[in-house]
């Protein structure tokens, strides 16, 4: 709740409903996830969260404002896992078959570390997932002591692509659309996005990553309105060791 670019932007509206919420709504449609769970911090401003969380059904942990590796590692262990798909609660459109396929792929093993979001763009910003093992990532809170690292949770591991498996996997064409940001951290992406959900939800719910890039392919003028913002976040960038895949999404 205390972004200081778009201060309380999980809980603006996206067809009446928090923001939040939605990005919970797409990620209950997941067939590889066995729970949910919202990582907040313990700062006062961050009850709503909390209350958002526990009315729609999903576990809550609180932990540091600022120590966000040590606050992720939390949340795993309170609900007994032990693997951990990331998702930022700024991506409202993050797309369950990405995140199965990306599972899926994680599964097949051979990786410590996987990303479809490392070195280079394929995917849009905003359609962001992460895969580690908790034993990976309980190593790496004992060992980082950057803040940088610690802020957020894992430069560690793909910083030494030589100590560990990285995968980063690539979009497959029909999504390979690097310059379209769907990512929330200013109010201009919160228009695209409540556009995107104005124009495709009404016709299916369940509308797929497919459907967004279709919608922003046809409409150049609105996927252009967001773009005059420097990147929020430090761009992940592996030191030559990751290896790069194309991502498989099943029967599509």
């Amino acid at each position: 709740m205390s972004s200081r670019r778009l201060p309380g932007k999980n809980l603006l509206p996206i067809l009446g409903r928090p923001m939040l919420s939605r990005l919970i709504e797409r990620l209950k449609r997941c067939r590889s996830l066995d729970a949910i769970c919202v990582a907040t911090s313990t700062d006062a401003s961050d009850d709503p969260i909390q209350e958002l969380a526990q009315a729609e059904g999903v576990a809550c942990h609180r932990g540091s404002l600022e120590d966000v590796l040590e606050r992720t590692l939390a949340a795993a262990r309170s609900v007994a896992a032990e693997l951990v798909v990331e998702i930022t609660g700024d991506c409202p459109l993050v797309d369950p078959g990405i995140v199965d396929a990306c599972v899926a792929r994680y599964e097949r093993g051979d990786v410590d570390y996987l990303v479809n979001v490392l070195d280079r763009l394929s995917f849009p910003i905003g359609f962001d997932v992460q895969v580690f093992a908790v034993s990976l990532l309980d190593e790496v809170a004992r060992l980082a002591d950057d803040p940088h690292e610690r802020a957020n949770v894992t430069p560690y591991i793909y910083r030494r692509a030589d100590r560990y498996r990285v995968v980063n996997l690539l979009a497959p064409p029909e999504l390979d659309r690097p310059g379209y940001r769907l990512c929330v951290d200013y109010r201009e992406d919160f228009e695209l996005v409540t556009a995107i959900y104005a124009a495709l939800y009404p016709r299916d719910a369940a509308f797929r990553a497919q459907d967004v890039i279709g919608f922003l392919d046809a409409n150049p003028a609105l996927a252009a309105r967001n773009i005059g913002h420097e990147d929020a976040f430090e761009f992940p960038v592996s030191r030559g060791g990751a290896r790069h895949e194309l991502l498989a999404l099943d029967g599509r």
